[in-house]
């Protein structure tokens, strides 16, 4: 990207009154428009209430008919559902918002919580495996999770079966955050509905940037697991297999900049090839919570502090004017380099052969008429 695609003229604030929190939603929450997209609206326009003024103009240039944005009666239901839910909504920049997840390209711009938020505030290390773990790998999901209470750390992890339970189960006195794929107030699955519940009279806290009451959907988990290593600074995979949600959140790990930290199992265990895997790739074997820690940054440097200015999201200039040939030519260049893989937005700029600010607001297009998706780390894919 050229250094002029990094400039804007709106810096991102935080809403400050109840319209502007509604706005938010309610733009987060129209069709075609992902993390990516608004964060680009809020920049080219400066509030959520111009961007959706916008909103139809421009998808109606992308070629995108009859297209409305999210109606007000829609955010009014959800934001009822989540005072019956005691759910609360933490925009991004205001004070509690995680300070962590600012390191991330694809920040939520809003996420739910049910629960303490004041433990967003204590350094945390994030664990998952497998759901069907190994009497082993329970018990040593116990003492890592355990033992990271115990020194000052809040466990971070899915409230999924298996290692999650475990983790979970381990640090509800020392303080344990649930990350959800779901609405933050839909427990899933259901054997964990107790302890989701215990999870916030202990003093932890459930996240989710789903919206309240939505049932959790299978493409939300990879999407979900890039904030369970988001939130903290180290991810353990006690158990994985070879190709498990496990190293998806890893692999947002390293992407993120975090430490990957691994137990090792028994090369005959199906459920540790993940877990070799990782360490034959130069992750750090843990045999303990001391392990943990050694390979972390010193305690005092993970307090960390909220943000209240935050970094300018990239804006696209205003592209030249393109006659529609040209614009449903480029888009065919686009879409024929994309596949189900992920690939880097750079490669594809390089590939196509096209310059960034033509190309950039090219995607922008696509992504509202749902054709392409947007990942962390700057990747696309295609949407067949």
């Amino acid at each position: 990207m050229t250094e002029d695609t990094l400039s804007s003229t709106h810096p991102l604030l935080p809403p400050t009154t109840e319209d502007d929190r509604l706005d938010w939603l309610r733009l987060l929450r129209s069709r075609r428009v992902g993390i990516s997209t608004f964060y680009r609206m809020m920049a080219e326009h400066g509030s959520a209430g111009a961007a959706l003024a916008a909103l139809p103009q421009i998808a109606a240039e992308a070629g995108v008919i009859d297209y409305s944005i999210c109606p007000e009666g829609v955010v009014h239901a959800e934001l009822k559902a989540a005072r019956h839910a005691r759910a609360r909504l933490i925009c991004r920049g205001e004070a509690l918002y995680p300070s962590a997840l600012c390191d991330l390209a694809d920040a939520p711009p809003m996420i739910w919580v049910v629960g303490d938020p004041s433990v967003l505030d204590r350094p945390m290390v994030a664990m998952v495996g497998a759901r069907n773990a190994s009497s082993l790998g329970t018990r040593m999901a116990k003492a890592l999770a355990g033992g990271l209470g115990e020194q000052g750390y809040v466990v971070v992890s899915g409230l999924a079966r298996g290692i999650d339970t475990v983790a979970h189960l381990a640090s509800l006195g020392t303080g344990t955050v649930a990350v959800m794929a779901g609405g933050v107030d839909v427990l899933y699955p259901s054997e964990n509905a107790r302890l989701g519940e215990d999870i916030v009279a202990a003093g932890g806290l459930r996240v989710s940037e789903m919206p309240i009451a939505m049932q959790p959907q299978a493409r939300n988990f990879p999407v979900r697991n890039r904030i369970i290593s988001g939130l903290a600074r180290a991810v353990v995979v006690v158990e994985a297999a070879g190709k498990s949600g496990s190293l998806i959140t890893a692999r947002c790990a390293l992407d993120q900049g975090r430490e990957v930290l691994a137990v090792p199992g028994h090369p005959f265990d199906a459920r540790a090839a993940g877990c070799n895997m990782l360490l034959r790739d130069g992750a750090t074997l843990v045999r303990n919570a001391d392990d943990v820690i050694e390979a972390l940054p010193a305690f005092e440097t993970l307090r960390w502090q909220p943000h209240f200015e935050l970094p300018i999201p990239p804006k696209t200039p205003p592209p030249d004017r393109r006659s529609l040939q040209a614009t449903a030519s480029l888009h065919s260049q686009i879409l024929a380099r994309l596949g189900p893989s992920p690939l880097a937005e750079d490669q594809l700029i390089r590939d196509v052969g096209v310059s960034s600010k033509d190309v950039s607001p090219a995607l922008t297009e696509l992504e509202l008429e749902g054709r392409i998706l947007r990942q962390s780390g700057g990747l696309l894919s295609r949407v067949d």
